[in-house]
């Protein structure tokens, strides 16, 4: 992935992050009315972390009234492409290879979705114009 803007973030943060993904926009009780079937967090607590992502850049806010609405500042697949390029840097040495044969071994990716998988892989080569992938 090289150069592209890290995005560590925790399960936390993450689900708060979806929340803005599906919603838009969402104002601090929003956020937590909509966690509060997963997670008991206060007010307070959401409205901190929420503070903690606008000063990291990954989430945007304008005031409406006396309150803070928020927003993603950050794509979905933005994200999901930088915490994967970090786990595999942590984990793998960077080799794709290497995360991809220990979900196979794992049993975490199975027949059906390795075809996909290769089916994928050959239509970006053609795409590219590249060799076929068996």
């Amino acid at each position: 992935m090289g150069n592209a803007e890290s995005h560590a973030l925790s399960e936390t943060q993450l689900a708060i992050l979806r929340v803005l993904w599906d919603a838009e926009e969402a104002s601090v009780a929003d956020v937590q009315a909509a966690l509060e079937s997963e997670r008991a967090l206060a007010l307070t607590t959401v409205a901190t972390m929420l503070s903690r992502l606008h000063r990291r850049g990954v989430v945007a806010r304008r005031t409406e009234g006396r309150q803070f609405i928020y927003r993603a500042a950050v794509a979905e697949d933005e994200v999901r492409r930088s915490m994967v390029s970090d786990l595999m840097q942590r984990l793998f040495e960077g080799d794709a290879a290497a995360l991809v044969n220990h979900l196979v071994s794992e049993g975490e990716i199975d027949a059906d979705e390795l075809a996909a998988i290769r089916r994928k892989l050959a239509r970006r080569r053609g795409a590219k114009g590249g060799r076929h992938v068996r």
